[in-house]
């Protein structure tokens, strides 16, 4: 991936928070009450025809826009370091928003590589991602997705080429019916998306939880390097120390990762975080035997210096002692627990009435 695009991923995530306030496209409120006829309507977006991962025909004001509250993002299959965290970000979205999606969220990723990412080749990718229902991955010509991202504010000229993995990292969220477009950040936390998707633009609809406000707000602490490299790389796939049978646990797309600074040799597990396509372009033994027990997702090269290394493992050998402090404790309290519920039972501590 070049030099320059990293730059502009790791600058994403802090500028986005302060871009995607604003909105892009906003209509006047005589507009805003207007549906096809807005500026945002069937006379500003193209009707060009798309096909899903079923196989299924849709149009794109039709089909895909009019009338919705869509959250629409670029991808290609092939993509080996951006694209599938990305997927993994958004799934969170997805799981946030609940049966929602597709509903009063309308979820699209667009294949910018659509002579390779047929229907087939989609829906095998949304499969191996677990992707819930409601989210829909298109494809079709490529003149009229190259027009889809002009007219969305997602192609650059001066970058976007031939080159696929030049393509820029962001996804736009908007309302046809009131004209309200806001570009984002996938790699936003996935909170602040689903909160923008599902009440933002729904001009707010839904209430407030209870207890919620600044009056309630948690004080913010101090957090690491190699937590923040987790948080935005990381928990989209993986958890530390989750239980099997959890939530979380069945959800990840990834192993879970506690004590994986002991499991696994530090040289090893250095060179997986610096280069994980090299080592699956070699069919290193390890990485092919977590890329086949994992759905062949690959994990993407994330391109982190030295230090970026250092601090996430540091942080996941912390995370992981404290995780294993926890379970001990519980433990211990389990046990305790069952000792005391045998004495009774046997008889050890008899009533003094007995």
């Amino acid at each position: 991936m070049p030099t320059s695009r990293l730059y502009r991923l790791s600058a994403v995530s802090v500028l986005m928070l302060i871009i995607t306030a604003l909105p892009v496209m906003q209509t006047s409120s005589a507009q805003a009450a207007q549906t096809s006829g807005n500026v945002w309507g069937k006379d500003y977006f193209p009707n060009v025809p798309l096909i899903d991962q079923d196989g299924k025909t849709l149009h794109f004001f039709d089909d895909v826009v009019k009338d919705k509250v869509v959250m629409i993002n670029m991808i290609f299959t092939r993509c080996p370091d951006v694209c599938p965290l990305e997927t993994a970000r958004l799934l969170e979205v997805q799981k946030i928003l609940g049966d929602r999606v597709g509903k009063d969220v309308f979820m699209y990723s667009i294949s910018i590589d659509p002579e390779y990412d047929t229907p087939k080749v989609l829906k095998e990718y949304a499969k191996r991602y677990k992707v819930g229902p409601g989210w829909t991955f298109l494809t079709g010509k490529k003149d009229d997705i190259t027009l889809i991202r002009r007219k969305l504010g997602m192609y650059d000229e001066e970058v976007d080429n031939d080159d696929l993995s030049n393509h820029g990292v962001t996804m736009i969220m908007g309302n046809q019916r009131t004209g309200q477009w806001m570009k984002a950040s996938p790699f936003e936390n996935p909170y602040v998306l689903a909160t923008k998707i599902g009440s933002w633009l729904h001009s707010w609809k839904l209430p407030p939880r209870k207890g919620q406000g600044y009056a309630n707000a948690p004080k913010l602490r101090s957090v690491s390097m190699g937590e923040t490299l987790f948080r935005t790389r990381c928990k989209a796939c993986h958890t530390i120390g989750a239980p099997e049978n959890s939530i979380a646990a069945k959800r990840a797309i990834g192993p879970d990762l506690l004590n994986v600074t002991t499991t696994r040799d530090k040289a090893w597990l250095t060179r997986w975080l610096a280069e994980t396509d090299k080592m699956l372009e070699e069919k290193d033994p390890l990485a092919m035997s977590l890329f086949n027990a994992y759905n062949n997702v690959p994990m993407p090269n994330f391109h982190l210096t030295e230090v970026e290394i250092e601090s996430l493992i540091t942080y996941m050998e912390e995370e992981s002692t404290l995780k294993n402090r926890q379970q001990n404790m519980e433990s211990k309290h389990h046990h305790g627990e069952s000792e005391a519920h045998g004495h009774g039972e046997d008889g050890g501590h008899q009533h003094p009435s007995s």
